[in-house]
């Protein structure tokens, strides 16, 4: 099993500046805090009766879960969190169960709560304990599957957990090697994915009360992910790419431990996305990204749905995010790269259409920019897709770029809305993201052509994405900035630093600086995948020359960008020493840098007002170090 998103970032990140010398900038600047505020309301769902929706809105400038009847009624807040948002939630029978960590330290609980905001219980409590949802038990409306590490910080038990009492019941525990488990369609713990660090191995059994047996083993530069089991639960469906470059949809028979049927494949892309209908237990369809989402449909009832709004709501992505047990009712979202969307409720039977809500109703789609796929060649021969986002209504001629490579670094961009893009784009800037190497959905083969490669050809495939902007006429090169979060961090300080000259202006955000540091403070959780981490990152005893000379830290005397650094102190991930050994070493040198710390936020910023402080410093910072004059920002 891979482990891809090692450096997500839990919060997006945004920076702005004008540009000058040029008209460039959008006609009317919109408020920053438009771009980053709260949504109106979010994350809409039908109860399982088909009688309640809900939601999440703010409540004191937090998102809480609100529930009110469909046919019209009271609105009533059920959860009152004011702390952090509520990172996610779901229906069970007549009960809410939703996630929250603390302060950014991603030790997410699991709460339940009655739908008058009553009975509260912490379904995993204890301290530094974090938890996963491993089956939400559909047809038992008493009880849920979770995982949890409270025996051990390293590895997850699995557990019964009764969702009005809180009594929970050990069903497996962990050896200390299982690292994901997998339920089959009635509730019973069936399969699991072990490593010694380097190889993977797919367990299996024909009853709960059995022991595991392997199925298969293999190295973890290949996978056989098992997505859920088949419908009369003897076989499994699996994401493989075991034996072939780009990850294919199978049906897998753990008889043979061999990949069946083939569902779906791409020529170009990974596949890995599969839904089904619970009610009439038909697969429904398979998700994949080129450049935009796109499916294939496996199932005509959900086709000629989403076929009958896409026609009365053209222009958008339209997805089905959640429906009732008789399949009657669905929410669907609107969404494209220029809006956040609204929601809808949806009646099978009626084919009515109803608006919930419009997400972000003060952010006017018809003043934001479109997000466009690039391609361009690297210096060695790779092609490097990403996107490109220019101004509304300016030629993509001679323009100041913001530079914005994606945490993971095994994630990806794509073409979505991304208020920090928009916000960027509004203030003037082009904004590129590059899906340099190791960028995941491109194939096995891109994929491992970015093993020990920070700092050097994955970093050549960003500056190589500049040049070409360069050369295309896109960018001034005297106006470019570079800035990213968690891996782009570490992208944005080994930008100014192995290419001093190309950047005017950066800002790092939770972002690594010294390898060895890094990978000796990473969470005990992630402890199994060690091994694996040194042979796609580096190890710090075998490689600690390449680790050392890809490092920022180690060569701040060659830094001469103004740089603005902001970090999370509870951060498990990127621990705060990453940055205040960075901002120490520059002091050091006599090199003013811009710290930002705050102390109730971690991998990302969360908090609505912390934002708020982290964009409009930005602002300024880069206002200031490219000659710009920043934006209004709401409350200034």
């Amino acid at each position: 099993m891979k482990l891809l998103r090692l450096l997500g970032v839990a919060t997006a990140i945004a920076l702005t500046a004008c540009a000058t010398g040029t008209a460039t900038q959008a006609a009317r600047p919109i408020p920053l805090r438009d771009f980053f505020r709260n949504p109106e309301q979010a994350g809409h769902q039908v109860s399982d009766d088909g009688k309640y929706l809900s939601w999440v809105a703010p409540y004191e400038r937090r998102l809480n879960v609100f529930v009110r009847p469909i046919g019209g009624g009271e609105t009533v807040r059920v959860t009152s969190e004011t702390a952090r948002d509520i990172a996610g939630y779901f229906w069970k029978g007549n009960r809410i169960l939703y996630v929250k960590d603390f302060g950014g330290d991603e030790n997410f609980h699991v709460v339940s709560v009655d739908l008058k905001g009553g009975d509260l219980k912490d379904l995993t409590p204890g301290e530094k304990v974090k938890a996963n949802i491993v089956d939400d038990l559909y047809d038992d409306p008493d009880h849920v599957i979770v995982s949890n590490n409270r025996r051990d910080p390293r590895v997850f038990d699995v557990f019964r957990v009764n969702v009005r009492t809180g009594e929970e019941k050990l069903i497996a525990q962990n050896p200390g090697n299982i690292t994901g488990w997998q339920t089959d369609h009635a509730g019973q713990l069936r399969a699991a994915v072990a490593t010694d660090g380097v190889n993977t191995t797919l367990l299996y059994r024909d009853k709960e009360d059995q022991p595991f047996r392997p199925l298969l083993t293999t190295n973890f530069r290949e996978s056989v992910d098992p997505l859920f089991f088949t419908f009369d639960d003897k076989q499994l469906y699996v994401a493989s790419n075991r034996g072939r470059d780009k990850t294919a949809i199978f049906k897998f028979d753990p008889a043979t431990a061999r990949e069946g049927e083939i569902l779906f494949e791409h020529p170009d892309v990974d596949v890995s996305g599969l839904n089904y209908s619970r009610k009439r237990k038909v697969l429904t369809t398979i998700r994949y990204v080129t450049w935009k989402t796109e499916r294939k449909y496996l199932d005509p009832f959900i086709e000629g749905i989403v076929r009958d709004l896409e026609k009365r709501l053209p222009g958008y992505e339209v997805t089905l995010t959640s429906t009732d047990r008789a399949e009657s009712k669905f929410i669907v979202a609107t969404t494209s790269d220029r809006t956040r969307g609204k929601r809808y409720l949806y009646d099978v039977a009626s084919k009515q259409l109803t608006q919930l809500a419009d997400v972000s109703p003060w952010l006017p789609e018809s003043e934001l920019a479109e997000m466009k796929p690039v391609s361009y060649t690297s210096r060695d021969g790779l092609t490097i897709q990403g996107y490109l986002t220019v101004p509304k209504g300016v030629p993509a001629k001679n323009l100041p770029v913001v530079v914005n490579p994606h945490g993971g670094p095994w994630a990806r961009d794509q073409w979505r809305f991304n208020p920090e893009v928009q916000f960027l784009a509004n203030r003037g800037f082009a904004v590129f993201q590059p899906n340099f190497r190791g960028s995941v959905g491109y194939g096995r083969k891109f994929w491992e052509a970015s093993f020990k490669q920070w700092g050097r050809t994955m970093q050549d495939d960003v500056t190589d994405g500049v040049q070409w902007l360069v050369k295309e006429g896109i960018a001034d090169p005297k106006r470019v900035a570079i800035y990213g979060g968690s891996y782009g961090g570490y992208t944005t300080l080994a930008g100014i630093t192995f290419t001093p000259d190309l950047y005017a202006a950066a800002v790092d955000y939770v972002g690594v600086s010294n390898l060895l540091t890094f990978l000796n403070t990473i969470p005990p959780y992630w402890k199994p995948y060690l091994a694996m981490m040194h042979e796609m990152v580096g190890d710090p005893e075998k490689d600690k020359a390449q680790l050392t000379a890809a490092s920022p830290v180690f060569h701040v005397d060659k830094i001469k960008t103004p740089l603005f650094i902001a970090q999370g102190a509870k951060d498990p991930r990127v621990n705060k020493a990453e940055s205040d050994q960075m901002v120490d070493a520059l002091k050091k040198r006599g090199v003013e840098v811009q710290y930002m710390v705050k102390d109730n936020e971690g991998h990302g910023f969360s908090n609505e007002e912390n934002r708020f402080d982290f964009y409009e410093a930005m602002e300024k910072f880069l206002a200031q170090h490219l000659k710009g004059k920043p934006g209004t920002a709401a409350g200034q």
